[in-house]
């Protein structure tokens, strides 16, 4: 049975964990793989600031229910103090974890979501006399989301340094995983036919992909229960589910509300965050909500269905910056899963294509509030087709689902790696 370790820079608790990895190891495990997890955990939730006693018995039942399905976990502290700092430590830490692991396990796959996790697989294989194969889950463009959301300044000492790193993990990386064409095109052009890039290195694009049968199996009898509950009757519900600031456009979507609210007063704002729930609503209600008008709210993933049901359309206004060409945002795979038509700006991984191509949405204009009123106009021609809903749902299944999608092609780039498949034509 081939091996693997699935390395990655977040607490196992969080949300991108449990939607982001955890299903994905599940979809990997289905070719046979053993698959193992580390994952680096918040040290506030392991000091004192908690009871250690509570918080190693919380790991441990962890650890067993991720064990009775296989998936052998291990955990180090995560450090954030002293930026940089903290995460070259932590670097040093997962390096001197994995080359332990190489040292005492036969490993196939070392499997690294985005540039942190590489880099540590990339060292201790470096340094071990056992070669597994290394698979650099990319994600995004790393450096560059940090430059275009202003954490790090344009072509200064960190950025050039990660540039650097990014540059000797893709020269000795077996195999690539990007979440849109756009990032493929820019980085292993090669790929497009056969996902073989020019060094004979299989490429896969991954988008981040949701279980389907989950988020749509929201009836017409979710739909009223979560609306009596919300106490929202037959008013149009707009959503918007993720965070706020950095490259998603707060003042935008405000102001978004703020124009549909103002030419229908029926308009009910409907906003899952996990970032400043109390804020939102406040700046809302500087725009003309009253209380009964929104739903500001940071709800469990499993929650997020639910809500959605609920909802009429979805918005999703993210920074057009070169860095987001590399965006597979989480919450367009739920919106159409939920059988939302979306209302976004263009210029975001391959959403242009999507929305355009497929016919569920409409791609903004501008950011006036005329083109956001054209963009609900667009939206209410689209709904005259009674079978809207069902279409966004049946496009999320064909491009987004977790089985047939993620799943399928993770398990041929790890075949491809492990030479199971060697179809490059």
């Amino acid at each position: 049975m081939a091996t693997n370790l699935y390395i990655c820079y977040f607490g196992v608790q969080e949300p991108l964990v449990q939607t982001q990895v955890l299903p994905y190891l599940r979809e990997i495990q289905k070719d046979g793989i053993e698959v193992s997890l580390l994952t680096f955990e918040p040290a506030r939730k392991v000091g004192k600031a908690v009871n250690r006693k509570e918080r190693k018995r919380e790991l441990e039942a962890i650890r067993q229910e991720l064990a009775a399905e296989g998936i052998s976990w291990d955990w180090l502290t995560y450090h954030k103090r002293l930026s940089v700092l903290a995460t070259a430590y932590d670097i040093l830490c997962g390096s001197v974890f994995v080359w332990n692991r190489l040292r005492k396990k036969h490993i196939d796959v070392l499997h690294g979501r985005v540039h942190i996790p590489v880099l540590m697989a990339a060292i201790a294989r470096k340094c071990s006399r056992q070669k597994p194969k290394l698979l650099f889950d990319i994600r995004g463009f790393f450096p560059e989301e940090y430059t275009d959301a202003g954490r790090w300044a344009e072509n200064g000492l960190i950025f050039r340094s990660a540039k650097r790193v990014e540059k000797w993990l893709l020269r000795v990386s077996d195999g690539f995983v990007v979440l849109t064409e756009k990032a493929r095109e820019i980085l292993f052009p090669e790929s497009l036919e056969g996902g073989w890039e020019a060094q004979g290195r299989p490429v896969e694009v991954i988008p981040c992909c949701v279980d389907i049968d989950r988020i749509g199996s929201a009836d017409e009898g979710r739909r009223t229960e979560m609306r009596e509950r919300l106490g929202i009757g037959d008013r149009r519900v707009i959503a918007y589910v993720g965070s706020f600031g950095g490259w998603y456009m707060t003042d935008e979507m405000l102001e978004f509300f703020q124009a549909a609210h103002k030419a229908d007063p029926t308009v009910f704002a409907m906003i899952l965050t996990q970032r400043e729930p109390e804020k939102i609503a406040e700046n809302l209600k500087k725009r003309g909500f009253a209380d009964d008008d929104l739903i500001v709210a940071s709800v469990a993933p499993g929650e997020i269905a639910g809500y959605l049901a609920a909802a009429d359309l979805a918005i999703s206004f993210i920074k057009a910056c070169y860095s987001k060409q590399s965006s597979s945002p989480t919450k367009i795979a739920e919106y159409l899963a939920a059988g939302l038509p979306i209302i976004s700006n263009g210029g975001v991984g391959d959403l242009d294509e999507l929305i355009t191509g497929e016919r569920v949405g409409t791609i903004l204009n501008g950011f006036s509030e005329a083109d956001y009123l054209d963009a609900v106009a667009q939206i209410d021609a689209l709904m005259l087709d009674s079978g809207l809903a069902a279409h966004c749902k049946s496009v999320a299944r064909k491009r987004f689902d977790l089985a047939s999608v993620a799943g399928e092609r993770y398990r041929r780039v790890y075949r491809r790696l492990l030479g199971v498949e060697n179809a490059r034509k």
